[in-house]
């Protein structure tokens, strides 16, 4: 009976651990928690090259906080490509209202309200090779047909997917990228940066150790973790909180 006792109190204690971030999140009014999606905001954020004055290829790795009530607990990513000369971008993520696309759209646009932050890039010659192996990889993703908000596979899983197969992207998922360390069975694999290892259970619980994401203890989906290299910490919800600043919404010099 103590035995017992004692587990369901560790289980409780971890748990309290887990969701004190995002009930302090929803509690301090700064994730928008109401409106209707037809209404949110979707315009750019001025973070992409404009195609009209950028000859050069793009790509670009953006993430932003998930709309409404799920936004404290995640963010949402995606992937911007513009090929050299190309009068536009093409977005490749996945949603669960439409699935996996490739769609001509605003490269940067404010995530329902929620604006968005660049999390890799490339430009020029490296961007095009990287183009090329991304529209090769789109069909081979291998939850096509398959989506769940958590643990995944979701919109952060693709991302993870083609990042880790394009690692000179070096694009840093923010932690609260619920799903982008959903790996099937007990996998091990690249972290999603390219920079390092990562062991995971379906993404409900694993390790990863990186030299761009630091290290990250994945616990149900939420991540728990410390970064050497800005140095901060990593709080679920809250996201990287860095000593000396807030960094739960990384920004571009974040990510040097």
């Amino acid at each position: 009976m103590k035995h017992l006792v004692r587990w369901l109190a560790g289980l409780l204690l971890l748990l309290v651990l887990l969701l004190t971030g995002p009930a302090l999140l929803a509690m301090s009014g700064s994730i928008p928690m109401g409106g209707s999606w037809q209404g949110a905001d979707r315009s750019s954020a001025g973070l992409a090259p404009d195609p009209a004055l950028t000859h050069e290829a793009v790509v670009q790795v953006y993430g932003a906080r998930a709309f409404k009530w799920r936004g404290v607990f995640a963010a949402h990513t995606w992937i911007a490509a513009k090929d050299e000369g190309a009068a536009q971008y093409t977005l490749y993520q996945v949603t669960r209202w439409r699935g996996m696309q490739a769609s001509p759209g605003v490269a940067d646009m404010h995530w329902f309200g929620n604006r968005p932050h660049v999390l890799g890039e490339l430009r020029g010659t490296e961007a095009s090779r990287a183009i090329e192996r991304i529209e090769a990889l789109v069909d081979d993703y291998p939850y096509r047909d398959l989506y769940r908000a958590w643990p995944g596979p979701n919109s952060n899983t693709f991302v993870a997917w083609i990042t880790r197969q394009v690692p000179e992207l070096q694009a840093r998922l923010p932690s609260i990228a619920l799903g982008k360390d959903y790996l099937s069975g007990a996998g091990v694999a690249a972290a999603p940066s390219g920079t390092g290892l990562q062991v995971s259970a379906y993404g409900l619980l694993g390790v990863l150790v990186a030299s761009r994401e630091g290290l990250e203890i994945n616990l149900l989906g939420l991540v728990l973790g410390f970064d050497p290299r800005r140095p901060g910490i990593k709080l679920p919800g809250i996201g990287e909180v860095g000593f000396g600043r807030d960094t739960h919404n990384p920004s571009p010099e974040d990510q040097g």
